[in-house]
């Protein structure tokens, strides 16, 4: 069950420092640059010691899901960018992909 408290604060922490990185301005802003910087590190941290239990393809797979889904989100509500249908199509898919991987894989269950 740890492991996956570590992969939920992995992604939040990706997202967040992911999201920063717009405001950073080119890592010209100290605040903004520092968010980026510490969420980059404490997401790798934590998705190593997610990868002690869970294979690496399964965890990334779901990490880089959730976080691109997150991302798309953070982008259309923070920045005001516009997400098509085509975009909520396969961010849709993703999440699929995303349960499927959870409800089915026996990899998972490690």
């Amino acid at each position: 069950m740890q492991h996956w408290i570590f992969l939920s604060v992995a992604i939040i922490s990706e997202v967040i420092a992911t999201s920063c990185l717009k405001a950073s301005e080119g890592f010209t802003r100290l605040w903004p640059s520092l968010v980026v910087i510490v969420g980059y590190v404490l997401a790798f941290y934590l998705l190593s010691l997610t990868l002690k239990t869970i294979p690496v393809g399964v965890a990334y797979a779901i990490w880089s899901g959730a976080g691109l889904v997150l991302i798309a989100l953070s982008g259309w509500v923070f920045f005001g960018q516009s997400l098509d249908i085509p975009a909520m199509v396969g961010l849709i898919l993703i999440v699929a992909g995303i349960v499927v991987i959870n409800m089915f894989s026996q990899t998972v269950s490690l």
